[in-house]
C-alpha cells in the first residue's frame, strides 16, 4: 500500500485536500490558515502526495475519500489534473466546460451530495493576463504570442486568450514544445474551440531554436517561459543571446527557484522596454478561484487583496 492510500483516514475536523507531489514544502500550508481566519471559514489543510502518473488507485482513492467522508470539503489539484480525471472520472457527478473540454479538474468540490469537478486555470489566466495586460494592446501592437511549453497551463492560457475580444486577443499564438504528445493534446483541444485567433505548433528543444522563433515576433509581442525551468529543473528555454521583442510582454509563470529565464528579461527590461509579469498572481487567482468554487464563496477585489496580502507577506 501507498504512502497516499495509508493517509486516507476518517477524519475529526473539516478538512480541504492539497493534491500534488511535494505538499508540504508549499508555502500554501502556512498561508491557507490565515485565508480561513479571514475569509470566516472553517478548515484545516492537508496535504496528498502522489508520485508523477501514478497508478488509478491512487487517485480514486483521493477523490473517493472526498466524496464519502462528510468532513471532507473538497481539494486542489495541482500537476496531477489530467491523471486523475482519467482515473475517478465515473466518481463525478457534475463538471464544469472547462474540466470537460480540457480533460482535466483542478478544483474538487461537493453540491449537495453531488462531487463536483473544475478546472479553473482558465478563469485564473484571464484574472492575471488583465494585471499586466494594457487593454487595446494586440489591436495597437500586431504583436503575437509565443508560449514556451504545452502543458496545462499553455492550455488555460490559449483558451483565455482565444475568447478575448478583438482588440484584447493577440492575432497568433506559437506553442513550442519538446514533447509532440503534448502538442498532440493542446492542438486537440484547441479543435474543439471557434476563434479568430490562429495557433502555430513547433516540436523543438534546441533553445538557439526559441532564440531565433523570438527574433521573428513583431514588437509587443508576448513570450512565455510555461516551461517549468527555472523552478522544476534547471536552465532556461531560451539562450542568454535571445533579443526579447521591442516593447514586449514578458510572462515567466514561475514565482520561485532560480527563475532564469526571468533574469534574461530583466536584463533586457529597460533597452526592450518590457513588462515583465512573475508567476506569483497567477498562483494566487489558482488557489483562490479554487477556493471560492469549493466553499461557494463571492470572492471580490477587496477580499482577494486582503487574501494577496496575507500570502505576500509569506513569500
Amino acid at each position: 500500500m501507498t504512502a497516499a492510500l495509508r493517509s486516507l483516514t476518517l477524519l475529526s475536523a473539516p478538512t480541504f485536500y492539497f493534491i500534488g507531489v511535494t505538499t508540504a514544502q508549499s508555502s500554501i500550508m502556512r498561508i491557507f490558515p490565515q485565508w480561513m481566519d479571514i475569509l470566516g471559514l472553517d478548515a484545516q489543510i492537508a496535504g496528498y502526495d502522489a508520485p508523477l502518473h501514478a497508478a488509478p488507485e491512487v487517485y480514486r482513492a483521493i477523490v473517493g475519500h472526498i466524496k464519502s467522508d462528510p468532513l471532507a470539503r473538497g481539494g486542489l489539484v495541482t500537476t496531477h489534473k489530467i491523471d486523475l480525471l482519467n482515473a475517478a472520472c465515473d466518481l463525478f457527478d457534475e463538471l464544469d466546460s472547462y474540466a470537460q473540454l480540457c480533460d482535466e479538474v483542478s478544483a474538487i468540490g461537493k453540491r449537495g451530495a453531488g462531487l463536483f469537478g473544475a478546472a479553473v486555470d482558465v478563469l485564473s489566466s484571464r484574472l492575471t493576463w488583465q494585471t499586466f495586460v494594457p487593454a487595446g494592446h494586440w489591436d495597437k501592437t500586431g504583436g503575437h504570442v509565443l508560449c514556451l511549453g504545452a502543458g496545462g497551463a499553455s492550455v488555460a492560457i490559449s483558451l483565455c486568450a482565444a475568447a478575448m475580444p478583438d482588440r484584447d486577443r493577440p492575432e497568433r499564438f506559437i506553442v513550442v514544445d519538446v514533447n509532440e504528445t503534448r502538442l498532440a493534446h493542446i492542438r486537440a483541444i484547441h479543435a474543439k474551440i471557434e476563434t479568430a485567433m490562429a495557433f502555430e505548433y513547433v516540436l523543438n528543444s534546441d533553445s538557439a531554436q526559441n532564440d531565433v522563433l523570438m527574433a521573428g515576433l513583431p514588437p509587443g509581442s508576448m513570450v512565455i517561459n510555461a516551461t517549468g525551468m527555472g523552478k522544476d529543473r534547471p536552465g532556461s528555454p531560451i539562450t542568454d543571446a535571445a533579443e526579447f521583442p521591442q516593447n514586449g510582454l514578458v510572462w515567466e509563470l514561475n514565482y520561485r527557484g532560480e527563475l532564469n529565464f526571468l533574469r534574461q528579461a530583466e536584463h533586457q527590461a529597460s533597452s526592450c522596454n518590457l513588462t515583465i509579469e512573475d508567476g506569483w498572481v497567477y498562483f494566487l487567482h489558482g488557489w483562490t478561484q479554487v477556493i471560492a468554487q469549493v466553499f461557494q464563496l463571492n470572492l471580490t477585489p477587496e477580499l482577494f487583496a486582503q487574501l494577496d496580502k496575507v500570502a505576500s507577506s509569506q513569500r
